[in-house]
């Protein structure tokens, strides 16, 4: 007697298949991984500062992202390319918003201000967020998801004042704060407006917005090259370029995206608050720096805000 060919088809899954798929419908994790990723990015992007012009760190980020994705994409998106075009407003639009502005404002920001500021502004995110999703589409936090907000940015800014939300009141806009508050309005509505995206592989998704940011970019960045200052061809800006096109790009966009779908743009915009989690666990790990008793209680508080605004109700 034949066997069933869903079993079959069931044997031919490689055990790592499963493992990502696994993986995929784990929205914590997603988060975790998003925010482990973007710290990374704006360390790098502080880092390079005044060595590596700031349109050349974000057109090579995306290029480089985009050749990295397109071997594992190409099937898809000979699939989805026809759906991708029929939309190509949403796509052109989400593209601007989430790849090209968003980045190039972080990244000019970082020449003229400090990574504290980059940091506080950023932690704006899921807050801008929920007023993104309620002006464009009426939507509405519960109790718990605004709990879990409220708690998650007091958590945000313990970490990133150090304790004392006192020199909060000290804050003051430069031009850098300005490009960074501007960036951060991009992409809470960007996140927003993800649920508008064709229904295509996320791959295919990933790899088109890459190129169309990319494409975007690529005049802003002749001008820079031509008129402020090339791009370095060192190892320095290899690396800085590597790490932001696979980590802070395709994977941690791959994991963003996937958790918007899973957890809604509200709560998965809680990944944000992440970022100055691990930039503190890498100032510790990579610069020796201490862990205070802010450091645990900021972390403590964003760890209890995601875990209540994730929380499925029973």
């Amino acid at each position: 007697m034949a066997s069933d060919p869903r079993t079959r088809s069931t044997a031919r899954v490689p055990a790592s298949t499963s493992l990502l798929a696994s993986l995929g419908n784990e929205p914590r994790l997603l988060m975790v991984l998003t925010g482990m990723f973007w710290a990374g990015n704006a360390i790098v992007a502080r880092s390079v500062a005044g060595e590596i012009p700031p349109i050349g760190l974000a057109f090579w980020r995306w290029a480089v992202g985009a050749l990295v994705v397109l071997p594992f994409a190409w099937p898809h998106v000979r699939r989805d390319a026809k759906a991708m075009l029929a939309d190509w407003p949403t796509m052109l639009l989400l593209s601007a918003l989430g790849i090209s502005f968003f980045n190039s404002g972080l990244y000019l920001a970082a020449q003229s201000t400090t990574a504290l500021n980059i940091v506080m502004l950023q932690s704006a995110v899921p807050v801008l967020i929920v007023a993104a999703s309620y002006s464009l589409f009426r939507d509405l936090v519960t109790a718990r998801q605004a709990c879990g907000i409220a708690i998650s940015l007091l958590g945000a800014l313990t970490l990133i004042s150090h304790g004392d939300l006192g020199v909060l009141t000290h804050f003051a806009l430069n031009t850098g704060d300005l490009w960074m508050l501007a960036a951060s309005v991009s992409y809470a509505v960007y996140t927003a407006l993800l649920r508008k995206r064709p229904a295509v592989h996320g791959l295919s998704f990933l790899f088109a917005t890459f190129v169309i940011g990319a494409a975007l970019l690529l005049p802003f960045y002749v001008f820079e090259s031509v008129h402020v200052r090339p791009m370095p061809l060192n190892w320095h800006a290899l690396v800085a370029v590597g790490y932001v096109a696979v980590f802070a790009s395709v994977v941690a966009y791959l994991c963003f995206n996937r958790s918007v779908e899973l957890l809604g743009a509200n709560t998965a915009g809680l990944a944000v608050h992440l970022v100055p989690v691990f930039g503190t666990l890498l100032a510790v790990l990579l610069l020796g720096e201490r862990l205070h008793a802010y450091h645990a209680l900021g972390i403590a508080l964003i760890a209890a805000g995601i875990l209540l605004a994730t929380r499925k109700p029973a």
